[in-house]
């Protein structure tokens, strides 16, 4: 039963459900590196089986560094203070061995794909864990935080073509960069006065939670052009633009769900809309180039 339990608790730690978020753009990024055309067919499942593993191996080591990294925080937050770290569910030298193992584990599954993922894992896993301090030093934490998610699609298509990193893949990077900083501006509304009395530099602390609302519809802005953008560079059609206006539409309704006065909806946006708008991307970029709709094309 301990061993059960312990298992609860580092999904727990690590949100695991949360990989929603950086799986469908790592399948996005590596399905649209195979090229649109009468003869697209997907990656094969030795490139895609290795890139789940890897991806979920890197998201499980930068959720356990930044729960290492926070314990001090956590600890004071009256919201954190149920995570397993604070309980003492689990220990800092378990958590410590658990991030060796995710390490090895996201280094197998790089080499497993090819030397350019290999030589690029380290630099992976540092970023992946450099973003849990920024907010100790700037506000523009959340950015750094996006960046780290960003780069799934950028992932997923090195996987498939290592040797050529196209346009596509970068403004996918900068979509989903903008794209998850938003929703952590969004977020971070609720610890504002805390990160305020601790000295951190959260949007919502250093601006004012109404100015960091304004920031955030900003910049998920950005993110909704981006997003069709990026299926230009690919060769997509309207099929794939179709679906980056409903995702348009989806961050619309995020922000009409929370007011600066009026945070109770703010999980609901965090998750499960987000959850929504990554699943649509992939999804939206597959049966774009499965079902050949640029005889559609954008322009």
């Amino acid at each position: 039963m301990s061993v059960v339990r312990d298992t609860l608790a580092v999904c727990r730690m690590i949100k695991i459900e949360h990989s929603v978020f950086a799986l469908p753009f790592a399948f996005a990024g590596a399905f649209l590196a195979k090229g649109p055309g009468p003869d697209w067919s997907a990656p094969s499942w030795r490139v895609l089986v290795p890139l789940v593993v890897a991806m979920v191996a890197v998201r499980s080591f930068a959720m356990a560094y930044n729960r290492l990294a926070d314990l001090d925080i956590d600890r004071l937050n009256p919201r954190t203070q149920g995570r397993p770290l604070v309980t003492g569910e689990l220990s800092v030298a378990f958590t410590k061995r658990f991030l060796f193992a995710c390490a090895i584990i996201f280094t197998t599954a790089c080499a497993a794909l090819n030397t350019t993922c290999l030589l690029l894992s380290p630099v992976a896993l540092a970023w992946s864990a450099f973003y849990s301090h920024t907010k100790r030093f700037t506000p523009l934490c959340h950015f750094a935080l996006g960046t780290v998610l960003g780069l799934a699609p950028v992932a997923g298509w090195l996987a498939v073509s290592p040797g050529h990193l196209g346009y596509a893949a970068v403004l996918l990077f900068l979509a989903v960069s903008l794209w998850v900083a938003g929703f952590d501006i969004l977020y971070a509304c609720q610890d504002a006065e805390f990160d305020r009395s601790q000295g951190l530099f959260s949007l919502p602390a250093h601006q004012g939670v109404p100015r960091a609302l304004f920031t955030a519809a900003a910049t998920h802005a950005s993110a909704a052009l981006l997003f069709p953008m990026a299926g230009l560079a690919a060769g997509l059609g309207l099929l794939y633009l179709a679906v980056s206006f409903v995702i348009g539409g989806v961050l619309v309704w995020e922000h009409r769900l929370i007011k600066a006065d009026d945070l109770s909806r703010i999980n609901v946006a965090f998750f499960t809309l987000n959850g929504v708008i990554a699943v649509f991307v992939f999804l939206g970029a597959w049966a774009d180039l499965a079902l050949g709709s640029r005889w559609m094309p954008f322009l």
